[in-house]
């Protein structure tokens, strides 16, 4: 009789634990399932294009402070035949009005890069939509036209702010390549980043007022170019209909 205790317990006990084992099992596959799901459905915005192998990419500048490089680099551009993209904080438009009318003479685009570069993740949707107009409105005041692409202050962002800036009519952009130029660690830092990074479809992240800026330009146009590179603005670069962003944030066209 003891035995059949003891035999019985020991049944129970193996029961109990191989139920605990498929419970466990059983939330591991479904969390797993539960993430996956939720990466495939998460909102990205673009950070690079897939481009067919062509060696084509977007250089691009963040303007949100200083102005003192932003006329060498337009020069450096122009040497070099290159046309950029530069993200614009509304209140650096306030401050350098003839800059933006500078960068817009010689043919670059422009991007909105909100009015104050808040963290958009913790504002409101209405607080959100002024950071967009307002940013618009000084633009267009300068130049005539608006924008067409967005890119988010310290790259910060969820499904919420990407859905309102689509809404907004505006492509987000982030960046698969970034000289991280605003640390100033050292010109050859910065230039060894850009030139083992780039690929077709890159697109490059600078800022317009960093130190080594202006002295890496022209090394590294020159490097990419001699690798084979052509460059474009942003809204060439990207497509604007037909396509899809993988979890990589790669937008590839549709087959």
């Amino acid at each position: 009789m003891y035995l059949k205790k003891i035999k019985f317990n020991i049944n129970i006990k193996i029961i109990i634990f191989s139920a605990i084992i498929v419970i466990v099992g059983a939330l591991i596959l479904n969390k797993s399932f539960i993430d996956v799901f939720n990466l495939n459905n998460k909102k990205l915005p673009i950070y690079n294009v897939d481009t067919n192998g062509e060696k084509v990419i977007a250089i691009t500048f963040d303007a949100s402070w200083g102005a003192d490089n932003t006329i060498k680099i337009l020069d450096v551009l122009d040497e070099y035949d290159v046309k950029a993209t530069f993200f614009l904080v509304g209140r650096w438009v306030d401050e350098y009005k003839a800059e933006v009318e500078e960068i817009h003479k010689r043919g670059h685009e422009i991007g909105n890069h909100s009015n104050s570069h808040p963290n958009m993740t913790s504002l409101s949707k209405d607080a959100i939509i002024r950071e967009i107009i307002s940013t618009d409105s000084k633009i267009r005041a300068i130049t005539g036209e608006g924008t067409k692409v967005f890119r988010f202050p310290e790259g910060a962002y969820n499904d919420q702010t990407v859905q309102i800036i689509e809404e907004s009519g505006h492509y987000c952009i982030q960046w698969d390549v970034d000289s991280i130029d605003w640390k100033e660690q050292s010109a050859q830092n910065e230039y060894d980043r850009v030139i083992s990074k780039t690929m077709g479809g890159s697109i490059v992240l600078f800022h317009n007022n960093a130190k080594y800026t202006p002295e890496n330009l022209p090394k590294i146009l020159k490097q990419l170019k001699s690798d084979g590179f052509s460059f474009v603005t942003v809204s060439e670069l990207i497509y604007k209909e037909d396509y899809i962003i993988d979890h990589a944030g790669k937008q590839t066209k549709k087959k």
